[in-house]
Protein backbone atom coordinates (compact mmCIF):
# COMPACT_ATOMS: atom_id res chain seq x y z
CA UNK A 1 0.00 0.00 0.00
CA UNK A 2 1.12 3.65 -1.10
CA UNK A 3 2.51 5.66 2.30
CA UNK A 4 0.64 8.93 2.57
CA UNK A 5 2.31 12.14 3.81
CA UNK A 6 0.71 14.35 5.81
CA UNK A 7 1.19 17.85 7.34
CA UNK A 8 -0.11 20.15 9.63
CA UNK A 9 -1.55 23.87 9.26
CA UNK A 10 0.31 26.56 11.36
CA UNK A 11 -2.96 27.89 12.98
CA UNK A 12 -4.04 24.37 14.36
CA UNK A 13 -0.61 23.44 16.04
CA UNK A 14 -1.10 26.75 17.33
CA UNK A 15 -4.53 26.33 19.12
CA UNK A 16 -4.69 26.73 22.66
CA UNK A 17 -6.96 24.20 23.77
CA UNK A 18 -5.21 21.06 21.68
CA UNK A 19 -2.41 22.01 24.13
CA UNK A 20 -4.58 21.93 27.38
CA UNK A 21 -5.97 18.70 26.54
CA UNK A 22 -2.29 17.10 25.60
CA UNK A 23 -1.66 17.37 29.38
CA UNK A 24 -5.44 16.66 30.84
CA UNK A 25 -6.18 20.27 32.52
CA UNK A 26 -8.84 21.21 29.67
CA UNK A 27 -10.87 17.80 31.03
CA UNK A 28 -13.83 18.56 33.79
CA UNK A 29 -12.97 16.57 37.22
CA UNK A 30 -14.93 13.26 38.65
CA UNK A 31 -17.51 13.58 41.00
CA UNK A 32 -15.35 10.76 42.50
CA UNK A 33 -12.14 11.06 41.09
CA UNK A 34 -9.90 8.63 43.10
CA UNK A 35 -12.45 5.89 41.71
CA UNK A 36 -11.25 3.81 39.13
CA UNK A 37 -13.03 3.47 36.13
CA UNK A 38 -14.88 0.30 34.63
CA UNK A 39 -13.12 -1.78 31.98
CA UNK A 40 -15.76 -0.36 29.80
CA UNK A 41 -15.22 2.82 29.58
CA UNK A 42 -12.05 2.10 28.39
CA UNK A 43 -13.15 0.37 26.19
CA UNK A 44 -15.33 2.50 25.09
CA UNK A 45 -12.74 5.15 24.26
CA UNK A 46 -11.00 3.14 22.41
CA UNK A 47 -13.87 2.41 19.90
CA UNK A 48 -14.24 6.25 20.24
CA UNK A 49 -10.66 6.31 18.94
CA UNK A 50 -10.97 3.98 16.35
CA UNK A 51 -13.86 5.34 14.98
CA UNK A 52 -12.40 9.59 15.15
CA UNK A 53 -8.79 8.91 13.75
CA UNK A 54 -9.59 7.97 10.01
CA UNK A 55 -7.12 10.07 8.15
CA UNK A 56 -4.72 10.90 11.12
CA UNK A 57 -1.33 10.10 11.60
CA UNK A 58 -0.09 7.30 13.92
CA UNK A 59 -0.61 8.26 17.32
CA UNK A 60 1.32 7.77 21.10
CA UNK A 61 2.00 6.48 23.63
CA UNK A 62 2.84 2.86 22.69
CA UNK A 63 4.14 -0.22 23.81
CA UNK A 64 7.69 0.31 22.96
CA UNK A 65 8.59 -3.46 22.97
CA UNK A 66 5.82 -4.45 20.36
CA UNK A 67 7.41 -3.02 17.00
CA UNK A 68 4.10 -3.70 14.49
CA UNK A 69 2.04 -0.92 12.79
CA UNK A 70 -0.35 -0.13 10.14
CA UNK A 71 -0.66 2.78 9.96
CA UNK A 72 -0.06 4.94 6.17
CA UNK A 73 -0.05 8.40 7.00
CA UNK A 74 4.08 9.23 7.86
CA UNK A 75 5.75 12.07 8.25
CA UNK A 76 9.63 12.69 7.75
CA UNK A 77 11.69 12.35 10.68
CA UNK A 78 12.45 15.16 13.22
CA UNK A 79 16.28 15.55 13.22
CA UNK A 80 18.43 14.77 16.31
CA UNK A 81 17.35 16.53 19.17
CA UNK A 82 20.95 17.79 19.15
CA UNK A 83 20.06 19.88 15.89
CA UNK A 84 16.99 21.22 18.08
CA UNK A 85 15.88 23.51 20.83
CA UNK A 86 15.01 22.29 23.86
CA UNK A 87 11.40 23.75 24.58
CA UNK A 88 9.61 22.33 27.72
CA UNK A 89 10.12 19.06 30.01
CA UNK A 90 7.65 18.18 31.81
CA UNK A 91 6.28 14.50 33.32
CA UNK A 92 3.46 12.41 33.86
CA UNK A 93 2.73 10.21 37.02
CA UNK A 94 3.02 7.02 36.24
CA UNK A 95 4.40 6.22 32.74
CA UNK A 96 2.21 6.63 29.29
CA UNK A 97 4.54 4.20 27.41
CA UNK A 98 4.75 0.69 28.29
CA UNK A 99 7.83 -1.66 28.06
CA UNK A 100 9.80 -4.37 29.76
CA UNK A 101 10.91 -2.66 32.82
CA UNK A 102 7.66 -0.25 33.13
CA UNK A 103 4.99 -2.90 32.46
CA UNK A 104 2.75 -2.90 35.87
CA UNK A 105 -0.41 -1.23 34.66
CA UNK A 106 -1.97 1.29 37.21
CA UNK A 107 -5.06 0.81 36.42
CA UNK A 108 -7.94 2.20 34.29
CA UNK A 109 -7.45 5.66 36.50
CA UNK A 110 -10.80 7.85 37.54
CA UNK A 111 -11.50 8.37 33.67
CA UNK A 112 -9.34 11.75 33.16
CA UNK A 113 -5.94 10.54 32.79
CA UNK A 114 -5.25 9.90 36.38
CA UNK A 115 -4.05 6.95 38.37
CA UNK A 116 -3.48 5.20 35.02
CA UNK A 117 -0.54 4.66 33.12
CA UNK A 118 2.14 1.88 34.04
CA UNK A 119 4.75 1.63 37.12
CA UNK A 120 8.15 -0.15 37.27
CA UNK A 121 8.99 -2.91 39.12
CA UNK A 122 9.57 -1.50 43.24
CA UNK A 123 10.44 -5.16 44.27
CA UNK A 124 13.86 -4.59 44.43
CA UNK A 125 13.80 -1.26 46.59
CA UNK A 126 15.22 -1.08 50.21
CA UNK A 127 12.82 -0.67 52.86
CA UNK A 128 14.53 2.67 52.92
CA UNK A 129 14.12 3.92 49.44
CA UNK A 130 10.45 3.30 50.09
CA UNK A 131 9.98 4.88 53.07
CA UNK A 132 7.48 7.89 53.03
CA UNK A 133 8.42 11.16 52.93
CA UNK A 134 6.25 13.61 56.11
CA UNK A 135 5.39 16.14 53.54
CA UNK A 136 3.31 16.20 50.55
CA UNK A 137 5.52 16.39 47.16
CA UNK A 138 4.32 17.95 43.57
CA UNK A 139 0.56 17.44 45.06
CA UNK A 140 -1.48 17.34 42.45
CA UNK A 141 -5.78 18.59 42.77
CA UNK A 142 -6.61 15.67 40.17
CA UNK A 143 -7.50 12.93 42.87
CA UNK A 144 -4.15 11.23 42.27
CA UNK A 145 -2.51 12.91 44.82
CA UNK A 146 1.26 13.50 45.86
CA UNK A 147 4.26 11.71 44.78
CA UNK A 148 5.23 8.89 47.30
CA UNK A 149 8.59 7.48 47.33
CA UNK A 150 8.64 4.02 45.20
CA UNK A 151 6.06 6.19 42.38
CA UNK A 152 7.37 5.56 38.47
CA UNK A 153 7.07 9.24 36.26
CA UNK A 154 7.71 9.79 32.49
CA UNK A 155 9.44 12.78 32.31
CA UNK A 156 9.12 14.65 28.80
CA UNK A 157 12.19 16.73 27.08
CA UNK A 158 10.40 18.51 24.17
CA UNK A 159 11.89 19.62 21.18
CA UNK A 160 11.23 21.99 18.44
CA UNK A 161 12.99 23.31 14.86
CA UNK A 162 11.49 26.56 16.08
CA UNK A 163 13.98 29.42 17.33
CA UNK A 164 12.51 29.79 20.88
CA UNK A 165 13.40 30.44 24.44
CA UNK A 166 12.23 27.34 27.20
CA UNK A 167 9.32 27.81 28.55
CA UNK A 168 5.95 26.79 30.24
CA UNK A 169 3.57 24.37 28.13
CA UNK A 170 4.26 23.24 24.52
CA UNK A 171 3.09 26.84 23.31
CA UNK A 172 6.76 27.59 24.31
CA UNK A 173 7.70 25.12 20.84
CA UNK A 174 6.41 27.67 18.69
CA UNK A 175 7.04 30.84 17.67
CA UNK A 176 3.91 33.29 17.49
CA UNK A 177 6.12 35.72 15.46
CA UNK A 178 6.26 33.53 12.61
CA UNK A 179 2.49 32.27 12.50
CA UNK A 180 3.30 30.56 9.27
CA UNK A 181 6.17 28.13 11.05
CA UNK A 182 5.48 24.25 10.95
CA UNK A 183 8.11 23.68 13.25
CA UNK A 184 8.82 19.80 13.74
CA UNK A 185 8.82 18.44 17.11
CA UNK A 186 11.00 16.03 19.03
CA UNK A 187 10.49 13.54 22.58
CA UNK A 188 13.33 12.87 24.54
CA UNK A 189 11.70 10.46 26.96
CA UNK A 190 12.92 9.08 30.17
CA UNK A 191 11.36 6.95 32.91
CA UNK A 192 12.47 7.29 36.17
CA UNK A 193 11.17 5.84 40.01
CA UNK A 194 11.30 8.46 42.57
CA UNK A 195 12.88 6.86 45.72
CA UNK A 196 13.84 8.44 49.29
CA UNK A 197 17.47 8.36 48.84
CA UNK A 198 19.71 11.44 49.15
CA UNK A 199 22.27 9.43 46.77
CA UNK A 200 19.82 8.87 43.83
CA UNK A 201 19.78 11.22 41.02
CA UNK A 202 19.11 14.57 41.48
CA UNK A 203 15.71 16.18 39.42
CA UNK A 204 17.42 19.54 39.33
CA UNK A 205 20.41 18.29 37.20
CA UNK A 206 18.62 15.88 35.27
CA UNK A 207 16.00 18.77 34.01
CA UNK A 208 19.00 21.27 34.04
CA UNK A 209 19.46 22.87 30.19
CA UNK A 210 21.73 25.73 28.73
CA UNK A 211 22.72 27.10 25.13
CA UNK A 212 25.27 25.52 23.19
CA UNK A 213 27.69 27.77 21.08
CA UNK A 214 25.71 26.74 17.94
CA UNK A 215 22.42 28.85 19.42
CA UNK A 216 20.68 25.85 20.85
CA UNK A 217 19.13 25.05 23.99
CA UNK A 218 19.56 21.53 25.05
CA UNK A 219 18.83 19.82 28.24
CA UNK A 220 21.91 18.46 29.80
CA UNK A 221 21.39 15.85 32.18
CA UNK A 222 19.62 13.31 30.30
CA UNK A 223 20.64 9.77 31.71
CA UNK A 224 22.46 7.71 29.11
CA UNK A 225 22.85 4.63 30.48
CA UNK A 226 19.24 3.51 30.38
CA UNK A 227 19.68 2.08 26.88
CA UNK A 228 19.19 2.48 23.15
CA UNK A 229 16.29 5.07 22.96
CA UNK A 230 13.48 3.13 20.79
CA UNK A 231 12.90 5.73 18.23
CA UNK A 232 9.32 5.87 16.38
CA UNK A 233 7.22 8.32 14.85
CA UNK A 234 3.77 9.50 16.86
CA UNK A 235 1.64 12.23 18.30
CA UNK A 236 1.05 14.27 21.74
CA UNK A 237 -0.39 12.30 24.13
CA UNK A 238 -2.80 13.56 27.29
CA UNK A 239 -5.60 12.37 28.19
CA UNK A 240 -7.80 14.79 26.49
CA UNK A 241 -6.51 12.44 23.10
CA UNK A 242 -8.51 9.40 24.66
CA UNK A 243 -11.47 9.79 22.43
CA UNK A 244 -10.24 11.15 19.54
CA UNK A 245 -7.03 11.26 17.73
CA UNK A 246 -4.15 14.06 17.80
CA UNK A 247 -3.03 15.48 14.65
CA UNK A 248 0.08 16.53 16.14
CA UNK A 249 3.09 15.14 14.82
CA UNK A 250 5.52 13.66 16.99
CA UNK A 251 9.11 11.89 16.74
CA UNK A 252 9.54 10.17 20.14
CA UNK A 253 13.03 8.82 21.58
CA UNK A 254 12.36 6.53 24.70
CA UNK A 255 14.42 5.15 26.68
CA UNK A 256 14.01 1.59 27.83
CA UNK A 257 14.97 1.02 31.24
CA UNK A 258 14.56 3.19 34.24
CA UNK A 259 16.26 5.29 36.45
CA UNK A 260 16.37 6.21 39.72
CA UNK A 261 15.68 9.53 41.25
CA UNK A 262 15.54 11.56 44.55
CA UNK A 263 12.05 12.40 45.52
CA UNK A 264 13.01 15.44 47.37
CA UNK A 265 14.85 16.34 44.68
CA UNK A 266 11.54 16.00 42.18
CA UNK A 267 9.52 17.91 45.11
CA UNK A 268 12.03 21.36 45.31
CA UNK A 269 11.84 21.10 41.19
CA UNK A 270 7.82 21.43 41.39
CA UNK A 271 8.32 24.53 43.91
CA UNK A 272 9.78 26.42 41.26
CA UNK A 273 11.14 25.68 37.80
CA UNK A 274 11.34 27.63 34.21
CA UNK A 275 8.96 25.56 32.98
CA UNK A 276 5.61 26.51 35.76
CA UNK A 277 5.33 22.84 36.13
CA UNK A 278 4.18 22.05 40.18
CA UNK A 279 2.63 18.19 39.52
CA UNK A 280 2.57 15.14 37.29
CA UNK A 281 0.43 15.38 34.36
CA UNK A 282 -2.18 12.43 33.34
CA UNK A 283 -1.75 10.25 30.56
CA UNK A 284 -3.20 9.15 27.45
CA UNK A 285 -4.44 5.31 27.15
CA UNK A 286 -1.71 3.04 26.03
CA UNK A 287 -2.37 2.95 22.22
CA UNK A 288 -3.03 -1.00 20.94
CA UNK A 289 -4.76 -0.33 17.40
CA UNK A 290 -2.03 -1.22 14.67
CA UNK A 291 -4.00 0.99 12.51
CA UNK A 292 -3.58 3.88 14.61
CA UNK A 293 0.40 2.87 15.21
CA UNK A 294 3.85 3.19 13.01
CA UNK A 295 6.10 1.05 12.49
CA UNK A 296 9.30 0.25 14.67
CA UNK A 297 12.25 -0.25 12.66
Amino acid sequence: MKKIFITLAASALLTAPAFASEHGHAEKQSKSATQSVADSVIAKERQLLSENANGFGPQSPRDIDAVSGSNQRIFGEAPASTAMNLCNIHFHKNAEHKAHDFSIYAGNGNGFGYLSGYKADTSHLSTSELTPLNNKVCNSHHGDGALHSGDTIEVHYVYTTAQIKPGQGLGSCFNAAIPAQNPQLRVETQVYVVVNDKHALDFKKLTAYGKTKSGLYQATGIPSNTGTPVQYEGSTTGPGYNEKASPYQVSWSVRPHVAKVAITTVGKWCKGNDFKENHGHGVRNLVKNPALLSKIN
